[in-house]
């Protein structure tokens, strides 16, 4: 008997049973560690969420400005009557 007829019946066996239940839960573990934020990531989303604060009050604040100084800035190209 030589060593590839040896290691045939073992292999199948790990094919069949060990690699599906190994692949599953490799998986199960990457999505579970992917679901979680770390610190760091946690306090780089705080810091993006205060910023897209401070630029939104920025939009509207140069919005009411437009507003004001030139009235029909939101009309686009077509629709502008000059």
């Amino acid at each position: 008997m030589s060593i590839t007829e040896a290691l045939f019946v073992p292999t199948i066996l790990f094919m069949l049973i060990v690699a599906p239940i190994w692949i599953v839960m490799h998986y199960q573990s990457r999505k579970r560690s992917s679901q979680s934020l770390s610190e760091d990531d946690r306090q780089e989303l705080d810091e993006m969420l205060a910023t897209v604060d401070k630029l939104s009050d920025r939009i509207v604040s140069l919005e009411s400005i437009l507003d004001v100084d030139h009235p029909n800035w939101r009309k686009t190209d077509g629709q502008r009557s000059e």
